[in-house]
C-alpha cells in the first residue's frame, strides 16, 4: 500500500510492478529494512525525508526483509539496512548499513537524470532528422539549466562545424570540462577544426595533384598532406588515408612524422574503431616498418 505519493510498503506480490517496471521510467531506491533493527531506524527518516524532498525525482520502495525473505534472497540482502538502486529494470548501485545524510543524498543524485537531459534526447532527435536550427535552440536550454553539460557542448560544436562556424565549435570546446577534453571524440572535433584551418588557403586540388606529380622533397610531401584534408573534408576518408600511406612510405620523417599523426588524428575522428581503422592501422604499421 501507498505510505506516501512517493514511497511505498513492497512485497512479493507487487515487487515486479511497483520496482522492476516502475524503474523503467524512475529511480527506485529498495530499502530492505525490519522493524528490530537499529541502524534501520536511523536511515528509515533520512530515506523519507529525501524522497519528500525530491517530490518525485525518486521512488522509495520499502521492504520489510523479515516478511520477504524470498526477495532478500533474490537479490542476496546479507545484512540490513541494505539499500538497492533500480534504473531500468535492474540494480545499477547499493549500499549497506545506515549512513549519514548527505552521503544517502550524493548516492542518490548521482543516479537523477542532469537537468536538461529530457530536452538533450530531442536536440539528438532533432538532430537525426536534419533540424539543425531546433536541435541548436534545445541544446542552448539545456545550457541553461546546466552549464556544465559538456555532452551538449559537444553536440554544438558538431553542429557548428556542420554550419562552418569553427569559431563557434572551438567556443564550445573551450568550455568544456579539461577531463572531456580528453574524450576520444573531442580530441577528434579538435582535430577536425585543425583541418579546416590548415586548409583554408591550400590551392585548389589540381594544383596539388600537380604538384605532387612534378615537385619533389618538402614541396611533394606539403602537397600530398593538404591534399588528404581536403579529400577528407569531402567525405573520402578512404582516399584521405591512402595519400597519407603514402606521404608515410615517401616522406616519413616531413614535419616530424605530420603524416602518421595526422593519421592517427583521423582515427580519433572515427572513435579509434571500426572496420576503417583496423584497415589502416595495419597499413600504417607496414608503412613505418
Amino acid at each position: 500500500m501507498a505510505v506516501s505519493g512517493h514511497m511505498l510498503e513492497v512485497n512479493l506480490g507487487n515487487f515486479q510492478e511497483a520496482v522492476i517496471e516502475r524503474s523503467r521510467q524512475v529511480l527506485v531506491l529498495v530499502d530492505f529494512w525490519a522493524p528490530w533493527c537499529a541502524p534501520c531506524r536511523a536511515l528509515g527518516p533520512i530515506l523519507e525525508k529525501l524522497a519528500a524532498e525530491m517530490d518525485g525525482a525518486f521512488v522509495l520502495a520499502k521492504v520489510n526483509s523479515d516478511e520477504n525473505a524470498d526477495l532478500s534472497r533474490q537479490y542476496q540482502v546479507r545484512g540490513i539496512p541494505a539499500v538497492k538502486a533500480f534504473r531500468g529494470g535492474k540494480v545499477v548501485d547499493e549500499f549497506t548499513g545506515a549512513l549519514p545524510e548527505p552521503a544517502v543524498r550524493r548516492f542518490i543524485e548521482k543516479h537523477l537524470p542532469a537537468p536538461g537531459d529530457d530536452l538533450h534526447i530531442q536536440a539528438l532527435d532533432a538532430i537525426a532528422q536534419g533540424r539543425a536550427a531546433e536541435a541548436e535552440s534545445l541544446l542552448q536550454r539545456v545550457l541553461g539549466l546546466n552549464p556544465k553539460n559538456d555532452p551538449a557542448r559537444l553536440a554544438l560544436a558538431h553542429l557548428a562545424i556542420q554550419q562552418d562556424r569553427p569559431a563557434d565549435a572551438q567556443a564550445q570546446i573551450d568550455a568544456m570540462s579539461p577531463t572531456f577534453q580528453l574524450e576520444t571524440e573531442v580530441e577528434g572535433l579538435k582535430a577536425l577544426l585543425e583541418f579546416i584551418e590548415t586548409v583554408r588557403n591550400a590551392p585548389p586540388m589540381a594544383e596539388l595533384e600537380s604538384a605532387i606529380a612534378h615537385e619533389k622533397g618538402d614541396a611533394r610531401a606539403q602537397a600530398m598532406y593538404q591534399r588528404s584534408l581536403l579529400l577528407l573534408l569531402q567525405k573520402q576518408e578512404t582516399a584521405a588515408l591512402d595519400q597519407l600511406i603514402e606521404m608515410v612510405e615517401r616522406h616519413k620523417n616531413y614535419q616530424d612524422g605530420l603524416a602518421r599523426k595526422t593519421i592517427l588524428k583521423i582515427f580519433a575522428l572515427q572513435g579509434n574503431q571500426g572496420p576503417l581503422v583496423e584497415r589502416y592501422r595495419s597499413l600504417l604499421s607496414r608503412a613505418l616498418h
